[in-house]
Formats: C-alpha cells, sequence, structure tokens
C-alpha cells in the first residue's frame, strides 16, 4: 500500500476516532440522570454497582493498552473520560448504598479494579515484552470489553418477563450500537483487531436490543395488587398509615379492618417504590410469589398477590 493511501487511511480512522470520542462520552453520560435520583432519595434501591466497576476496570485496561501501542490519543481521551466517569458514578453508589452493597462494592473494587489490575500490570511488565506483551493486554481488552458490552444481557431478560421496555430506553441502545460501529471501522482502518473484535459483539447485542425494543414497546407494563390480611395485635404492633408515600411512588394503601390492600406495579424482577410501607425501596420479587420483609409487614398471616 502506498503512503498517500495509508494516510488516506488514517485520516479516516481519525476521524471515526473523533465520532466515537463524541458518541461515547454521550453514553458515559447517560447514567448521570440516574444517580442524579439517587442522590435526591439518598439511597441506590435496587442499582447495582457491577456493571459501573466492569467499565471503569475496561477503561484503565484500554488506557494502559494505548500506551503500549504509542500513537493512539484517542483511546486514551475517551477511556480516561470514562474513568472519571465511572468513578464519580461507584463514589456516589457507596455514599448513599446500604452496609451491605457498599461492602460488596469495595471489595469487587479491591480485588478487581485495585487487586487484579495491579497484578497484570507488574507481570506483563515484569515478564513480557514489546510485542507479546501488547497482544496479552489487548486481548484482556477484549474480554473486559466483551463483559461490558454482555452486561445488558439482564436487562433484556427484564424486558422478555415484563413485556415492557421502561428499562431499556431506545436512545441509549442506538447510541451504544452506534459507538460500536464507530469504534470498529477505527479499529479495522488501522487493522486493528482488539479494537474491532469486541465491537462486533458491541453491534449485535446494540441491534439486538433495538429489536426487543420494537417488539415490547407497545406493550403495557404487568399491574399486581398485593392482598395482605393480618391479625388485630399484628395491626396494633406494626401500624398502617395511608399513602406514606414518596415523590415517585404510583402506590395506594387501602386499610379496611385487618385487610391490607396495596395496588403496585411490577416490573419483572423488582416492585418500584413500594412507597406505602416505609421508605421507597426497591424490593427484589418474583411474578408468581412476592417476599416483603419491612416494618410494617412482618407477620402478615397471609400474603396474595392479585392481577388488577
Amino acid at each position: 500500500m502506498s503512503n498517500s493511501a495509508s494516510m488516506h487511511l488514517q485520516q479516516w480512522a481519525f476521524v471515526f476516532g473523533i465520532l466515537g470520542n463524541i458518541v461515547s462520552i454521550m453514553v458515559c453520560l447517560a447514567p448521570l440522570l440516574t444517580f442524579y435520583q439517587i442522590y435526591k432519595k439518598k439511597e441506590t434501591g435496587g442499582f447495582k454497582s457491577t456493571p459501573y466497576l466492569f467499565a471503569l476496570c475496561s477503561a484503565m485496561f484500554w488506557i494502559y493498552y494505548a500506551f503500549l501501542k504509542t500513537d493512539a490519543i484517542l483511546l486514551i481521551t475517551i477511556n480516561t473520560a470514562g474513568c472519571v466517569m465511572e468513578t464519580i458514578y461507584i463514589t456516589m453508589f457507596l455514599i448513599y448504598a446500604p452496609k451491605k452493597a457498599r461492602i460488596k462494592t469495595i471489595r469487587i473494587l479491591g480485588s478487581l479494579n485495585l487487586g487484579l489490575f495491579s497484578l497484570i500490570l507488574v507481570l506483563t511488565m515484569m515478564l513480557a515484552k514489546g510485542l507479546s506483551r501488547l497482544k496479552i493486554v489487548g486481548w484482556l481488552c477484549v474480554a473486559f470489553s466483551a463483559c461490558v458490552f454482555a452486561a445488558p444481557l439482564s436487562v433484556l431478560r427484564l424486558v422478555i418477563r415484563t413485556k415492557s421496555v421502561e428499562f431499556m430506553p431506545f436512545s441509549l441502545s442506538f447510541f451504544l450500537t452506534l459507538s460500536a460501529i464507530l469504534w470498529f471501522f477505527y479499529g479495522l482502518l488501522l487493522k486493528d483487531l482488539y479494537v474491532a473484535l469486541p465491537n462486533i459483539a458491541g453491534f449485535a447485542f446494540g441491534v439486538l436490543q433495538m429489536i426487543m425494543y420494537a417488539i415490547y414497546r407497545n406493550k403495557k407494563t404487568v399491574v399486581k395488587k398485593v392482598v395482605i390480611t393480618t391479625t388485630e395485635e399484628e395491626d396494633k404492633e406494626h401500624p398502617y398509615q395511608e399513602n406514606n408515600k414518596s415523590p415517585n411512588a404510583h402506590d395506594h394503601q387501602y386499610v379496611a379492618g385487618n385487610k391490607t390492600t396495596i395496588s403496585t406495579t411490577i416490573s419483572g424482577d423488582h416492585v418500584i417504590s413500594l412507597g406505602t410501607i416505609g421508605n421507597a425501596e426497591v424490593h427484589p420479587i418474583d411474578l408468581e410469589v412476592i417476599e416483603i420483609d419491612h416494618i410494617g409487614v412482618l407477620g402478615c398471616e397471609n400474603v396474595t398477590l392479585e392481577e388488577v
């Protein structure tokens, strides 16, 4: 290939890299609304820190890879921005998460983002050189990128179970797909297998999400009714208060004698904002069986789940 043709490909790669940076930053900023809600409520609810921990680790490995490869400034810029944003998200999660989730997050952060990364950094610097070191780190980047791209699979499972796309906004799926396309061509034009390969998977997952969105976008969220029956002694021990609601709750409580009915929206694995029982929380549930363990509900004789 002539020098002019090679320069032409590098120029196009630079264009795709710039566009990839812009779109990827938009994707990195997508969780801001989620964490703003966490800040307002002063609690993390049912959100998990694992995706942000893996995204941070992936960005750290990509920065290491970019420094080893040299002349990969566009990989450094986007992954540095990713490290900053993921660190902010994880910090906010640690501030507002319950103790158990906080301890779990710290353990993963210490073992994965600090322990594993530091170990690989030391081993590759000591035991590998030149192209061999670059290949090892490159394949590690592919592996962690695959983990990050595979994270939405749990969301797809939730969409299929609930027939609702509430937790899978189309805009995010679209920009993830667009980002994968841009970075694929960036890697292809530079003949960088380690950049191009994981973005094939990213493109496939993104298209799958958009197909699922098209299938389920007009489906209604499943609405259930929880009927709780208590004894008079339990009513005296744990008195209920009507409509103790959080700002975002869509739940209503009606008390008639010893029977309390709570209407709430159930989306797959969670009851969202069960505000009639106490503070707004996200409780894991099953579509057929519901377990409520909270002050005011403990010791109920009978709990039934009915469709409204």
